[in-house]
């Protein structure tokens, strides 16, 4: 059994869920965090059924400002040595940004953004001292894409935390700490159910959906490679490219072609 441990947040479900299964396969143990205890206790009852590897949990809940320390004195009461840390808790917020109420913002912030900044730099010195690590942060297409009507904050955060991923590779790859910036597509999840745009996403064209767990196979194999960004299938890779050298109102008008529902006024 490999001794290193990846702690994965947001692992109940989608691709938080199909990575915590692939980093299981190839024998690492797991620490897996989300809101609710009882489909962390089924996941980890499943994934040890089918793995040598153990696997432990934490219910925290990352909106909340204590729960990034909390989750990190877990392990250190344990001696888990984390030498894989996942970001990859997340939502949306549905409601135009002059409804929402400042607590929604801060928690959302504070999910997407503040946590995945603390879980890094609580987790980070462990990994200078052991002589390595890797992280993966994910973060979505939407970082590159035009702002979109609906969750108008979402795809600014995801820009910010390729900077941050970006910033971490510059100040610590030299001490064998490697991040990797996951962006994917529109993906087959729970994401869009929960955050209330699944009708948004049933009007997506089906060429540019793919499987929680295509995303997740291709996320990991980046992570240990130590690739700084990893841009899921090459339709997706093909489009980030292309947004990269289109003026403005060319990505614009392709947003309101391929994600219809998100580009229009509210």
């Amino acid at each position: 059994m490999n001794n290193s441990y990846a702690l994965i947040t947001g692992a109940s479900s989608g691709i938080g869920l199909e990575i915590a299964k692939n980093f299981a396969e190839k024998g690492y143990n797991l620490i897996l965090t989300a809101r609710r205890r009882d489909l962390l206790e089924e996941v980890a009852k499943n994934i040890s059924s089918k793995n040598d590897v153990n696997v432990d949990i934490i219910s925290k809940d990352l909106s909340l400002k204590e729960s990034t320390q909390e989750i990190f004195e877990f392990c250190e009461a344990k001696d888990y040595s984390v030498d894989i840390l996942v970001n990859n808790a997340g939502y949306g917020i549905k409601t135009a940004f002059d409804k929402t109420s400042v607590e929604e913002e801060e928690k959302f912030i504070r999910v997407l953004g503040t946590s995945v900044i603390m879980l890094t730099k609580l987790f980070i010195p462990k990994m200078i001292e052991n002589g390595g690590g890797k992280i993966m942060i994910v973060s979505s297409v939407a970082a590159f894409a035009a702002p979109s009507a609906i969750q108008p904050l979402y795809g600014p955060i995801k820009t910010f935390m390729n900077r941050f991923s970006d910033s971490i590779n510059v100040n610590y790859k030299h001490k064998g700490i490697t991040s990797t910036a996951l962006c994917p597509g529109f993906t087959i999840t729970g994401f869009h159910t929960a955050s209330g745009v699944q009708d948004e996403m049933d009007r997506v064209p089906r060429f540019l959906v793919f499987s929680a767990k295509r995303i997740a196979d291709e996320a990991v194999d980046a992570t240990l490679s130590g690739k700084s960004l990893c841009v899921p299938t090459f339709t997706y890779k093909t489009l980030v490219f292309t947004l990269k050298y289109l003026p403005r109102w060319v990505i614009n008008a392709l947003g309101k072609l391929l994600a219809p529902g998100r580009y229009d006024k509210q």
